[in-house]
């Protein structure tokens, strides 16, 4: 044996390795049924045989009375009789087998599903942003929520074919060892070109992820009620449409070309298994001319050697298939033993309740980032504080907020909350003192309580606390107009659903923020872009009145509002260039006095 084809067999058997993780998965989803499938497969396998061996019965029994002087058929009706209950326990079998498979498919399928979802949520929002993570995420959902259970199916039928094959074995080794050889290896030229364009078509598959994933976001773009202002205004439809088809079209010459040399090599390799099929036939014709064998062990070899062969060709095909499963199992096991982020924290109270928050020289870098979005960054912001955060896009005030709240971890440096670093408090207890709105806030698709109940998943269903919170973010200004009220379907996804024009949206998404009672930390990522200068002075008023008490983080483009804070920081790429109030760093006119001055002309202008 060649090192290469050591290294090829090597690699076919090791992809079996998932076979015992998804054999314990089925059990593990329904016990019950998997004993069931298991007995049945069994039933199924050993049954073929006797049926033939009835049927040899029945034909050298029909010959015996041609020949007998006083013929009687009584004898050879039980016999019918026996076969026909043969071949009906082999179809009940059959049946059996097809219902658990489909039983087994809906509970396996979701539980798969549900195992991903439950490991996403394990995961880093830097592992949502990561590419490769997505291209992962995509091969997991896309095959591997319904391989297992296809591994087993196959696992179970290659069981009951041996079993056949096994029986149909011991039958023919009556007539000949060598016919017993003859049915073992006649399948196999074609189950290697099976395996050799198996594993094509899984790198295949496997490298062209994010092709797959480019067709599902163009998917996305062109049938979402988000995008499709956009798409038709700017007549986006047929250019994307394109991109799609082009997509596909490089796609399908891939597969197309690899399933015609499949089937081109698998149609040549199994003329062997037929031409051994069809040789044996002629040895056991010419056995029964030659009256070494009796009609009825002509008619049952026959029979064998003909249900045999297809048994051999099924177990090879389940093999092939068993690789195949085990090669996207590979997929959903990659996914699933992804390595999230370790919390170790377990404080859940402060040592110092007056000391706020404290940022200590803290850097941090974007994976594959040439430059620090945050370089040496010191801050403090007491109890009862506001502090304003502006700067240009992209100049590290969003990257702030996610080391803040602990969607990531700095590089460099420290963050302190009440005199603890954020890594040692418990996490669940630490989030409870945030109340967070993001620039990108969620529009969720559920009822417009629902939509604000989820800022505090304990209180996520209260009437009660959505009217409190509802209230304090200024949804009353328009829940008169909604024909359910707090019981409204928001968004276009389901039936009856309302939508709301942005600002709508945001008062939702403040409201979602207030929900959140024990919070003692507001931080606020551009809370009213989309709302008029007059709500949005009316917003801020409000909610100065309802934050005397916390420490209150907001940024903003409008300098009509950063004013109202204690105390502003001007960011410029990853670093703070000024500090001070809104009076001090006017008259230190330097950036911000700048900035101002050029946004308040643009408003005396109008």
């Amino acid at each position: 044996m060649t090192g290469s084809t050591g290294e090829r067999l090597k690699g076919f058997f090791s992809v079996f390795r998932f076979s015992r993780r998804a054999v314990a998965l089925v059990w593990q989803t329904n016990r019950r049924l998997t004993l069931i499938l298991a007995v049945l497969t069994l039933v199924a396998g050993v049954l073929p045989a006797a049926a033939a061996w009835v049927g040899k019965l029945i034909v050298d029994g029909v010959v015996a009375a041609i020949a007998s002087p006083d013929p009687s058929a009584s004898g050879l009706l039980w016999l019918v009789a026996l076969e026909g209950l043969i071949i009906g326990a082999i179809a009940g079998a059959q049946t059996g087998i097809s219902v658990c498979q489909e039983l087994l498919r809906a509970q396996l399928g979701h539980r798969v599903n549900v195992m991903i979802l439950e490991k996403a949520l394990t995961l880093d929002l830097a592992q949502f942003e990561d590419s490769e993570f997505y291209d992962k995420l995509t091969r997991a959902r896309r095959e591997a929520s319904s391989r297992p259970l296809s591994l087993v199916i196959r696992t179970f039928g290659l069981i009951q074919n041996m079993i056949a094959i096994v029986s149909f074995g011991a039958l023919l080794w009556q007539f000949s060892p060598l016919a017993v050889l003859i049915l073992a290896f006649g399948g196999i030229p074609a189950f290697i070109a099976e395996v050799k364009y198996s594993g094509a078509a899984f790198r295949l598959f496997y490298w062209r992820s994010p092709e797959t994933r480019k067709q599902m976001y163009l998917e996305t773009v062109l049938a979402r009620e988000d995008y499709a202002k956009e798409v038709k205004l700017f007549q986006l439809g047929p250019l994307l449409l394109g991109r799609y088809r082009q997509i596909f079209r490089d796609l399908y010459l891939e597969d197309r070309q690899l399933t015609l040399r499949r089937g081109f090599w698998g149609f040549v390799l199994g003329l062997i298994g037929t031409a051994a099929l069809y040789g044996s036939y002629v040895w056991v014709v010419l056995s029964a001319v030659a009256q070494r064998i009796t009609l009825g062990q002509m008619t049952m070899y026959m029979m064998v050697f003909k249900q045999g062969q297809s048994a051999v060709s099924a177990s090879l095909n389940a093999i092939n298939g068993m690789y195949d499963d085990n090669l996207y199992l590979s997929n959903l096991y990659e996914f699933l033993e992804q390595p999230g982020r370790d919390w170790p924290g377990k404080e859940t109270v402060g040592l110092d309740a007056d000391a706020g928050l404290v940022f200590r020289g803290v850097t941090f870098r974007y994976p594959g980032a040439e430059t620090a979005a945050l370089d040496g960054v010191d801050l403090e912001v007491r109890p009862g504080e506001s502090l304003a955060i502006v700067g240009s896009n992209g100049s590290g005030k969003t990257t702030l907020v996610k080391l803040l709240t602990g969607l990531y971890e700095p590089q460099d440096g420290q963050i302190l909350y009440q005199g603890r670093p954020l890594a040692t408090w418990d996490r669940a207890t630490l989030q409870q003192r945030f109340a967070v709105i993001f620039q990108d806030f969620a529009r969720y698709q559920l009822l417009l309580g629902e939509n604000i109940g989820a800022g505090d998943v304990a209180a996520f269903g209260d009437p009660d606390r959505w009217a409190r919170a509802g209230s304090q973010g200024m949804v009353d200004d328009f829940i008169e107009e909604l024909p359910a009220g707090f019981q409204t379907q928001l968004g276009k996804w389901f039936q009856d659903g309302r939508e709301l024009s942005g600002g709508q949206w945001q008062k939702v998404a403040l409201a979602r923020a207030f929900m959140r009672e024990s919070a003692e930390v507001l931080v606020l990522d551009e809370p009213t872009a989309a709302m008029d200068a007059e709500a949005e002075a009316r917003i801020f008023e409000h909610f100065r009145s309802l934050a005397r008490d916390k420490i209150t983080l907001l940024i903003s483009h409008r300098f009509s509002t950063v004013r109202m804070a204690d105390r502003i920081v001007v960011i410029e790429r990853g670093r703070i260039v000024e500090r001070g109030s809104h009076g001090e760093l006017m008259d230190l006119d330097g950036r911000y006095a700048r900035l101002f001055r050029l946004q308040a002309r643009g408003y005396r202008e109008e």
